[in-house]
């Protein structure tokens, strides 16, 4: 399987460590967000094959919602680098949320998860949407019920975690193979090891706006692309209200009002549309944006300032956002328990 061939080249990567890239390439780069480190692994949920697999089945499961219809997939699509193909997802029955699906690719890096950061880790995360009533539209006790009727899952269960199917062994199993959904074989990333032809000169000279004139990196910093903070662009600010409070609704703290977390570029060019409502179609639309300095609100992020950028930077802009995606890092749905 293509996601376990990544596993590998990941632990091998944690295994060089960045002091083992060719010193000339780094010093020829000192403005570049570098490569991934290997995945940290939380010491309560190591990975083993047997849960990798079983999350990925549940992550596969449809059972997992009221009217057996939305698996986690049906949001995160492995075809669309695991996001979602318009602006807001549908769950149970049709129902629409307020926020745009986003990547599960390299979410391992992502601190916090989701758009306003309510989970401290990818465990958390898992069993949110299963118990959110547009979304999975099922209770907890719900969905084990379920999961305990299966004799499938109730034998992995037991061999993975000693255990009768429960929530902590849903969340560790759907995080760990979450944890193997990790890309680093880009254009970005081969370049950076000195391959002067793996990317187009137009996205070079985008790479040198990113880091420079651009701004980018202001936010988008590190090898994950994200300096997993909450920043205010002004979307959804109309009528002097925002149709969505953001980070505010977490923190209370009136300074996180309308600010969202930095996501992640890698993989971006495949996850369109952008921003967390999904207002933005494509990503010349998103650098259009930016470069009139967001949406004004007597919050905007101090970052965001206009940035006068010529039709041939932001082209070149978006022609470096191309080369942080690799191949396809795709997953058939697996064969489910009975």
């Amino acid at each position: 399987m293509r996601v376990l061939a990544v596993v590998s080249s990941v632990l091998l990567a944690g295994a060089m460590g960045v002091a083992n890239y060719p010193p000339n390439t780094v010093k020829a780069f000192p403005f570049s967000n570098g490569h991934l480190p290997a995945v940290t692994v939380p010491v309560n949920n190591p990975q083993t094959d047997a849960k990798i697999r079983l999350g990925r089945q549940l992550y596969f499961d449809t059972r997992l919602s009221s009217d057996n219809s939305i698996s986690c997939a049906s949001c995160h699509k492995p075809d669309h680098g695991w996001a979602d193909t318009g602006p807001v997802s549908e769950g149970v029955g049709h129902a629409k949320g307020g926020r745009n699906s986003p990547s599960v690719l390299n979410a391992a890096y992502s601190v916090l998860q989701f758009w306003d950061g309510r989970a401290i880790n990818l465990e958390k995360q898992a069993v949110g949407p299963i118990q959110n009533p547009v979304e999975m539209q099922l209770t907890m006790d719900m969905a084990l019920g379920r999961l305990k009727g299966i004799p499938g899952y109730v034998s992995q269960f037991k061999d993975v975690f000693g255990t009768e199917p429960n929530e902590e062994g849903v969340a560790k199993a759907i995080a760990a193979f979450e944890r193997t959904i990790v890309q680093m074989d880009t254009p970005y990333d081969r370049y950076l090891d000195g391959d002067r032809k793996a990317m187009s000169a137009a996205a070079v000279r985008g790479m040198a706006l990113f880091n420079g004139r651009g701004h980018c990196t202001a936010c988008h910093s590190g090898p994950y692309f994200s300096d997993g903070r909450f920043h205010n662009l002004g979307i959804g600010f109309s009528g002097g209200k925002f149709a969505d409070e953001g980070r505010m609704i977490v923190t209370k703290d009136r300074k996180d009002l309308g600010a969202f977390k930095t996501p992640g570029l890698r993989g971006v060019a495949e996850t369109a549309p952008y921003l967390h409502d999904g207002s933005e179609a494509t990503l010349a639309s998103v650098i259009d944006l930016y470069d009139r300095g967001g949406i004004q609100n007597p919050n905007l992020d101090r970052a965001m300032l206009p940035l006068n950028l010529t039709d041939r930077e932001k082209h070149e802009l978006v022609e470096f956002l191309k080369a942080l995606s690799g191949p396809p890092l795709s997953s058939d749905k697996p064969e489910l328990p009975e």
